[in-house]
């Protein structure tokens, strides 16, 4: 059983309410959850975000699209993530932030593939600066790994960051990586800022309306015959 669970919040300190925020006629955070959902690999996902009162509408407007909430802790997401699995029980966890609009379903199965045939605890497809582009970080842990990191964790980075304790912990757990066949980690396609938002608004409103399942090589074509969204706000783009 592989479970995706899909953090958001609508308190960003940088961009608040940005999950919610329109692409191409619906809220920025299902713009996700439809390209995440085209993972063959993946069984269910869980969409988590807090109890905090801030997050009653991001839960209403999920659940009005059918998507699967489940609440937790604010701060402590590791605990969030561990509330997940006591009520959706699963062997694996893949992780995964709700400010990724542009998550690439292939680069989801080929992390969840590479996780599986190491048998590691812990695999992900970015190491900064190397990698994927940012935007499309895909962390796949067993969930046992989890649980075990959530009642060892004593930092505050170990329960913000959710897998911080297993991936800084080499000795004490298996860990795992994809490789991209071209380095591409620092091409930026996350949305934390304005100008993040306004460069995905642009591909959303050129290539959905043509084709709902765009690619990544299909942004990137498009990319290529728009010079002024290549650093569009100063960051690489393609």
């Amino acid at each position: 059983m592989i479970l995706a669970i899909l953090q958001a919040r609508l308190s960003s300190s940088r961009l608040p309410g940005k999950v919610l925020s329109p692409l191409a006629g619906a809220p920025m955070l299902l713009r996700q959850v439809e390209r995440v959902r085209r993972a063959r690999r993946l069984d269910a996902l869980v969409v988590a975000t807090s109890t905090d009162p801030s997050d009653d509408l991001l839960e209403a407007e999920m659940t009005r699209a059918g998507v699967a909430v489940r609440r937790g802790d604010l701060d402590n997401v590791l605990a969030r993530f561990v509330g997940v699995l006591d009520t959706d029980p699963a062997d694996h966890v893949v992780r995964l932030t709700g400010d990724c609009p542009l998550s690439d379903p292939e680069v989801i199965d080929a992390t969840i593939a590479r996780h599986l045939e190491t048998g590691a605890d812990y695999t992900n497809n970015r190491y900064d600066p190397v990698g994927f582009p940012k935007g499309q970080d895909v962390e796949v842990v067993r969930a046992e790994a989890l649980r075990r990191a959530a009642r060892t964790a004593t930092t505050r980075e170990e329960r913000e960051h959710v897998t911080w304790g297993i991936r800084n912990a080499p000795d004490a757990y298996r860990l795992a990586r994809l490789d991209p066949p071209v380095d591409e980690g620092e091409v930026r396609w996350t949305v934390d800022t304005p100008d993040d938002y306004a460069f995905v608004r642009e591909v959303f409103e050129a290539l959905y309306p043509v084709d709902p399942n765009f690619t990544s090589e299909d942004v990137r074509v498009f990319l290529r015959g728009r010079p002024d969204l290549q650093t569009f706000g100063g960051d690489r783009r393609l």
